[in-house]
């Protein structure tokens, strides 16, 4: 994920700034503590109640992964610089290795197909960015930045547009038919470690290990604005309730929301994860999947704010990708146990729907005439 698997923890265990004028304003560091605890994760374990694919087991750490958008096929980036394609099934289908590609001579640190399936883009630490033709299954394009960085990650925009983040804060936009830049932005301190864009493809969200979130028009190709420092590195982000919010998981197991249009300070906090919140998947209008440094895949539903439960472990490794599968049946998770494993999505709405019939349960009761509460001690 990082320039080594030292340098994760280190980064993790660190805060590029000082201050955050939100909290100051609403309180101090012991009511955050309290604020945190009480929003602590209780949840149990959510059901699984379909079959999913068996565990993919690697032989060196896994750094990103990227499943493909119309069928059952998962890309793999590690960390000795291969890119692998596993084909994946339930039942009498078993995963397959697919392909394995070597193009890249140092870690693979970031991988995305395209929206239609076609290619499939790689970015690595050696500065490079590849795509990859998975009809030939051969690099067509490979280009790097005079000066640029080693790759942190990387967003496919439209079908010649492309993003990607360096390790030193650059934000880039290519058009990979000219193989060449053509705009580079200098807004960030510290890796951009993800890049999401809304539907209308217009503004794209950047997170840093500054703890700033950056937001671009990539139309106009300009910086719309950046959010006030955080105290903590900045990981992920996800996009959710029809585009009016955006959410962003932090270094200090926060997930930071912000309303569409208004980046300048977060509109609400959620805490309780025990340790940094490294990847998320918006699965719903109203729930991320996240993945955490205790190893455990979560479900949070958000608005109401609450975990809805955990969907498995990576035996206390941290997990450092969850991916949504095309058909939205299964959770992709990777981890430093070597391992792609697959959870089921399908216990996650019947929860729901469980809490919401308590939730008005407690409310009738809370709302019942107190001439018919005596009534019933009659």
């Amino acid at each position: 994920m990082v320039r080594c698997l030292v340098d994760i923890s280190i980064r993790k265990m660190s805060s590029s700034s000082e201050g955050d004028s939100f909290f100051e304003a609403s309180g101090s560091e012991s009511d955050r503590e309290e604020l945190a605890l009480e929003n602590e994760d209780t949840s149990g374990e959510i059901e699984q109640k379909t079959e999913v694919p068996e565990s993919i087991k690697f032989n060196v750490s896994i750094v990103d992964i990227a499943c493909h958008p119309k069928r059952n096929l998962i890309a793999a980036g590690l960390i000795d610089g291969a890119i692998t394609l596993h084909s994946y099934g339930v039942g009498d289908v078993k995963n397959m290795e697919l392909q394995t590609f070597d193009h890249h001579k140092k870690p693979c640190r970031a991988v995305h197909f395209s929206a239609s399936g076609e290619h499939l883009f790689t970015g690595a630490q050696d500065t490079t960015i590849c795509v990859v033709d998975l009809e030939t299954n051969s690099v067509f394009r490979k280009f790097a930045r005079d000066g640029g960085s080693p790759l942190y990650s990387i967003l496919p925009i439209d079908n010649y547009l492309l993003a990607s983040g360096e390790d030193d804060g650059q934000v880039i936009l290519w058009d990979f038919r000219m193989q060449a830049p053509i705009e580079c932005f200098e807004d960030c301190e510290d890796y951009v470690s993800s890049l999401v864009i809304n539907k209308e493809k217009k503004l794209m969200l950047a997170t840093s290990g500054d703890g700033i979130l950056s937001v671009y028009n990539v139309r106009a190709k300009k910086l719309e604005m950046q959010s006030e420092e955080l105290d903590s590195d900045l990981l992920c982000s996800g996009i959710f309730k029809g585009g009016t919010k955006a959410v962003v998981g932090s270094t200090d197991g926060a997930l930071n929301i912000f309303n569409w249009g208004e980046f300048g300070n977060i509109s609400d906090r959620f805490p309780g994860h025990p340790g940094s919140v490294d990847s998320m998947a918006v699965v719903a209008d109203d729930v991320i999947v996240t993945g955490c440094e205790d190893g455990k895949v979560r479900a949070v539903q958000l608005f109401p704010n609450r975990f809805l439960g955990s969907l498995g472990s990576h035996g206390g490794y941290s997990v450092e990708r969850v991916r949504l599968c095309y058909d939205s049946a299964y959770i992709a998770s990777s981890s430093h146990d070597q391992k792609i494993k697959f959870w089921d999505l399908s216990g996650i709405e019947d929860l729901k729907n469980e809490d919401v019939k308590e939730t008005k349960q407690k409310h009738k009761q809370l709302n019942k005439p107190v001439n018919d509460f005596f009534a019933d001690l009659a």
